[in-house]
């Protein structure tokens, strides 16, 4: 019964995953089907109390994001959560953490820039598809079932063990160590219309990305050693290493 109800709970937590990152790319874009995007929807006040809460929202999901995926915290999560399903509560709480930015945030709309000749805007959409595309087949690249917590659930329904990791370098990951954050960094600054409330998000993110990789290279160092040390020093972090 335990580990059917593991593998309702991964599905569930998946379930909620996706519809919060198909929201999330319609949240970013402003796209119309949507009711509340980085520009409308939520309540618009003052500019300096919104950028207040708007970065009180982005700083939430980054402490929930980094705190809880370092392996310090997930030795002592474990004692409380199942260990087939503590990936799948982490994949739920990071989608809590984006559906409470959704619901808080505060819009600024004043335009710092707003693309209107159709050949540039058409670009700038391009490329911001394109960096959603990137997201997403980074994920599969390394394990997306495994990233969000089905392949736990999944083993865990068959009665197989935790397989330790390996260290791999496909594709994207031979030209960049972290493809996955270089597409999110496209999505949100690939924009036509750029506001003060769409920078804050964008740049709010991108330090949050900073920190983020700074911790999981210190996690992947303990765990590779000497091999991510030198795969870090032939590969750039977010873009393709020059190379003399």
């Amino acid at each position: 019964m335990s580990r059917a109800f593991y593998l309702l709970f991964g599905v569930i937590a998946y379930v909620v995953f996706f519809a919060t990152f198909l929201y999330l790319i319609a949240f970013v874009g402003d796209l119309p089907w949507v009711p509340v995007t980085v520009d409308r929807g939520g309540a618009v006040i003052a500019a300096m109390p919104a950028a207040a809460i708007d970065l009180v929202l982005i700083v939430l999901f980054g402490v929930q994001h980094s705190v809880m995926a370092r392996p310090a915290f997930k030795r002592a999560w474990t004692r409380i959560v199942p260990e087939p399903i503590e990936r799948s509560v982490y994949v739920l709480a990071a989608s809590l953490m984006l559906i409470l930015l959704f619901w808080q945030w505060r819009p600024i709309p004043a335009t710092l820039w707003l693309v209107q000749a159709p050949a540039l805007a058409g670009i700038l959409w391009a490329l911001f598809g394109l960096g959603w595309l990137i997201v997403l087949l980074s994920t599969f690249l390394i394990s997306h079932f495994e990233l969000f917590g089905l392949k736990q659930v999944w083993g865990n329904l068959r009665g197989q063990g935790a397989v330790a990791p390996t260290f791999r370098t496909p594709f994207f990951y031979r030209l960049v160590r972290h493809p996955l954050y270089s597409g999110f960094i496209l999505a949100f600054w690939a924009t036509p219309h750029m506001t003060v409330g769409h920078l804050v998000l964008a740049l709010g993110m991108f330090v949050y990305i900073l920190i983020a990789i700074h911790h999981e290279e210190r996690d992947l160092v303990d765990l590779f050693g000497d091999k991510y040390e030198s795969y870090r020093g032939e590969v750039g972090m977010l873009t393709p290493k020059l190379r003399r």
